[in-house]
């Protein structure tokens, strides 16, 4: 034996865990790419908002507005359920797999709608983007708010928000502007293709994930027993338990549902009125784009002045702005009546998200969100069916007066029911 030689130290193969840092700064890349990411699947619903409602009355020849809307609650019914089963997946089997699910499900959702022969497929490939936008838009909110912790979780929910809703308006403005040089079919549609593939890559390639800064943070908290909890229990206490969360859930299915007016309706009111294609586009993308870049200070503004005042006022400016729609003529009016809109939905939409966010428990709050956006996006349901029936009834801005009556009422509860999380 070489008694000069030094002993052997012992090496274990098994390295200790590093704990995930938590914050923006700490996670700048991935939540950039999933800025991105997010952006790509903003479009894919952006390519029908403006051409859509008018392939309906121009290729298809239905008149009825029941049933042209006949896609918005397909859409809504099937978005709706894939937001509450991505949260409960991704809690259960990770972000990044459901992301990539919501992806592959968009694939083929441009090609129906540039072949489709009836009606009929148009409602199915809504289905299937339904089943993209609740899967992968709901993945991108999750995995944002694992990322950015408890300190700036509005500011980020404000950036992953302004991010698909910026891309919404960018790609209803292109795709109005094509629809009126070359037609509705196809050409507006092959962007979307483009859109699947390359959100698809991305989500494959590049994006990580990110349950670890979930068990993270849960750590810090300290708070075990809150961990526990069936996703019936959940389910129940983010509906109806908690005043201010179901109060919040409420306030979302409103918001949607007024979306589903300006998405379902509204282009075809404005060209019963004489705009054009091309301004129908303008007025279109003014609605999302406003919101989407408010949305760049309202998040953040909500870290700091809490959620309630500016879902309330973001609510009432909403209404106020469907209002003036069916009360005001003439472009310049009605773009600012969008304008307003997309204000007060800028407040709104992401201030909704963190504060169910600071409610739930890092363990269950994916459920949460879920249970949430299943509400939200039941919006896009009821306002499918609310407003095709009241339009046929009442008319067009019978219709749009009715949705901003609902929508001032939503305020109304917010204001009553709702507490401010502790901080």
């Amino acid at each position: 034996m070489d008694r000069g030689r030094a002993p052997r130290r012992t090496v274990s193969t098994s390295l200790r865990r590093v704990a995930p840092t938590l914050g923006l700064r700490a996670n700048w890349r991935q939540f950039s790419l999933l800025v991105v990411v997010n952006a790509f699947v903003g479009a894919m619903v952006g390519i029908e908002r403006t051409v859509l409602p008018l392939l309906a009355r121009d290729d298809f020849g239905i008149a009825s507005a029941s049933a042209t809307l006949a896609f918005l609650v397909g859409f809504g019914i099937t978005k709706a359920f894939a937001n509450l089963a991505a949260g409960h997946l991704a809690d259960r089997y990770g972000r990044k797999r459901v992301l990539v699910a919501g992806w592959l499900a968009a694939l083929p959702v441009a090609p129906m709608i540039i072949w489709a022969p009836s009606w009929s497929w148009i409602v199915a490939a809504n289905v299937l983007l339904g089943v993209n936008q609740g899967l992968a838009w709901s993945t991108t909110v999750n995995m944002k708010i694992d990322l950015a912790g408890p300190e700036r979780r509005g500011l980020a929910l404000g950036l992953n928000e302004a991010a698909g809703y910026g891309a919404v308006a960018l790609a209803a403005l292109i795709t109005g502007a094509i629809a009126a040089a070359y037609g509705p079919r196809p050409w507006p549609f092959v962007l979307g293709i483009g859109i699947a593939l390359a959100g698809l890559a991305l989500s494959v390639a590049l994006v990580h994930e990110t349950r670890d800064h979930v068990h993270e943070e849960a750590r810090q908290r300290h708070d075990e027993r809150a961990a526990n909890r069936s996703f019936r229990h959940t389910f129940l206490t983010t509906s109806v338990r908690d005043p201010s969360l179901s109060a919040v859930c409420q306030a979302g299915l409103v918001n949607n549902l007024n979306d589903a007016l300006l998405w379902g309706l509204v282009p075809v009111f404005l060209a019963s009125e004489g705009l054009s294609v091309g301004r129908i586009g303008v007025v279109a993308a003014v609605y999302p784009a406003s919101w989407g870049l408010a949305q760049l200070g309202t998040g953040a503004w909500s870290d700091h002045i809490g959620r309630k005042q500016l879902i309330v006022a973001g609510l009432w400016l909403q209404a106020l702005g469907i209002a003036a729609l069916a009360l005001l003529d003439g472009y310049g009016a009605w773009i600012a009546a969008a304008l307003a809109m997309g204000v007060g939905t800028a407040a709104v939409y992401p201030t909704l998200i963190a504060a169910i966010g600071d409610r739930a428990h890092p363990a269950w709050r994916a459920s949460a969100v879920g249970v949430y956006r299943l509400w939200r996006d039941l919006g896009y349901a009821v306002g499918g069916l609310l407003v095709g029936v009241t339009a046929d009834a009442l008319g067009a801005r019978g219709a749009i007066l009715v949705v901003a009556a609902l929508t001032a009422g939503s305020g109304i509860i917010v204001f009553v029911r709702m507490r401010e999380a502790p901080r």
